[in-house]
């Protein structure tokens, strides 16, 4: 896991898989606030880069059970940390009124999965909501897969059973790097069959004309988003809510 934070730390301001996620997610947690100051957790913020983002719509928290994540965080200048899994929230209920949980529930067994969703559905206030990204379609394992601990890769079904059985209603479910999926779909394919072997190398920023012509497409799927679901994708975006 300090392996996977540390390669993280290292491109998530500029590698185009992290650029189009922040697209994808934001009108989501503005849609959220429609223009309130909400009280905010990041459930599982890794090295506290999306704390900022999530700032401009609240006043945000974030628990993660890595210290060197943690360390990241603090280093960057945020105070408002815990160390804590999100199987088991330190926070009294009907605290917060969005939470949020970004490629963290694939990577926890499944026990741990379900607890983590009734502990988000506890800490939430009744109408509150939730923003979750996981990642999607087992097809897509890969060399990714093992450097991430991930436990599986959910179905648009799958993930929306899983939040219904928390108790959450679901506002929105979509797919997310559909423009990108062939080339995903490629890699992961090609490393399943040379074996797999944990590496940072998919985290590392490629070429630039690459990174550049990703970027363009994941934002022009961002664009696209707004207006209609994408089918298929190597992630999952969800909106719900507590009733």
């Amino acid at each position: 896991m300090d392996r996977l934070l540390e390669a993280t730390a290292r491109a998530e301001r500029d590698h185009f898989w992290f650029r189009g996620f922040r697209k994808f997610v934001e009108p989501l947690i503005a849609a959220a606030a429609r223009g309130r100051r909400l009280e905010i957790l990041d459930c599982g913020c890794g090295t506290g880069y999306n704390l900022p983002m999530l700032r401009r719509y609240g006043r945000a928290t974030g628990i993660d059970l890595t210290w060197r994540g943690l360390e990241y965080a603090h280093a960057s200048g945020e105070r408002r940390l815990a160390r804590a899994t999100a199987a088991s929230l330190p926070f009294p209920a009907a605290t917060f009124d969005l939470v949020t949980s970004f490629d963290v529930l694939y990577a926890l067994e499944e026990a741990a999965a379900r607890r983590a969703i009734d502990e988000m559905f506890r800490v939430l206030k009744p109408g509150g909501q939730a923003v979750l990204n996981v990642a999607a379609l087992p097809a897509l394992r890969g060399n990714h897969s093992l450097l991430s601990a991930e436990q599986r890769r959910y179905s648009r079904p799958e993930l929306t059973r899983a939040l219904e059985r928390g108790g959450f209603r679901i506002e929105r479910i979509t797919y997310t790097n559909f423009t990108i999926l062939p080339f995903v779909a490629a890699v992961r394919l090609t490393q399943r069959l040379a074996g797999h072997g944990a590496t940072e190398e998919e985290i590392s920023i490629p070429p630039a004309p690459i990174n550049a012509g990703f970027s363009a497409l994941l934002g022009l799927e961002a664009m696209a988003l707004r207006f209609v679901d994408m089918p298929v994708g190597s992630s999952l975006l969800a909106l719900a809510r507590r009733p």
